[in-house]
């Protein structure tokens, strides 16, 4: 019983090694893409790898095998659809539209066995309440709903008052859990010396903030350990003059470190 324990626990060990290894290889798009043949591969590969830890009949090389051929002929399938649009289209498939021009498609929902309530579910998800509003809708390969929505229905934006706008780019990472990223003060050109006194200016110590950062308007944003002793705080520095520094004006040229 014993050896039969300390069989699953290493063969357990070494398939979860390889899954590391082989998701890695596949690719993001196995996770974040997930089409039907991607969910499919994604169980087999998962079930293959339960099967080698968990059945100890199983000889380990053979269903390892397996798992790598598996593997490879997604990884050699998806780089394939890359290359053909067609293929891509037999494998992964090809949005359907189900709303065109306000009205509801029910046969392309009918051949998708996709029904009325689904389609409600996934406009509300996409913050539409009413197919009244609906220009467009597509059912993407993944499952996911692509909406337009009618012109008279969308929210008014600065660019259809003709407003300008300031450029808004990334915010940068200064401290995170009490540690400075110096990396990205030295991107801002910025030194270690000028958030420290940042810090005791607003009476902080580094060791009490959880999180800080900068954006590209030179506002700082700083989020302490203990949120019952205070708000975040965010503070306009852009005018404000370091020895040495130049204000920030401009936005950064690299982002911060993810």
């Amino acid at each position: 019983m014993v050896s039969e324990v300390v069989v699953v626990i290493l063969r357990g060990l070494f398939s979860f090694l390889s899954l590391l290894v082989l998701t890695h290889l596949m690719g993001k798009k196995q996770v974040s893409q997930l089409t039907f043949f991607e969910y499919v591969t994604g169980i087999t590969i998962g079930s293959i790898a339960s099967s080698l830890t968990i059945d100890v009949d199983l000889q380990l090389i053979p269903v390892w095998t397996g798992l790598l051929v598996w593997t490879l002929g997604t990884v050699v399938l998806g780089i394939a659809t890359t290359h053909s649009r067609k293929l891509a289209k037999i494998i992964e498939g090809e949005p359907t539209v189900v709303i065109q021009n306000g009205q509801i498609l029910e046969k392309n929902m009918q051949q998708m066995n996709y029904t009325i309530d689904d389609l409600m579910m996934q406009l509300r998800q996409a913050n539409v309440f009413s197919i009244a509003d609906v220009e467009f809708a597509l059912l993407e390969p993944n499952g996911m709903l692509s909406v337009l929505v009618k012109s008279q229905a969308r929210p008014v934006t600065p660019a259809d008052l003709q407003i300008p706008t300031d450029y808004k780019g990334l915010s940068v990472e200064l401290i995170v859990d009490g540690r400075i990223v110096e990396p990205n003060l030295s991107q801002l050109n910025l030194s270690r010396e000028w958030l420290l006194e940042e810090l005791a200016r607003r009476n902080h110590k580094l060791e009490d903030v959880y999180y800080a950062e900068i954006d590209t308007q030179g506002n700082v944003y700083i989020d302490l350990r203990d949120d019952l002793d205070g708000l975040p705080q965010e503070q306009d520095i852009s005018e404000t003059r370091v020895t040495g520094q130049e204000p920030i004006k401009e936005p950064p040229e690299k982002g911060g470190e993810g």
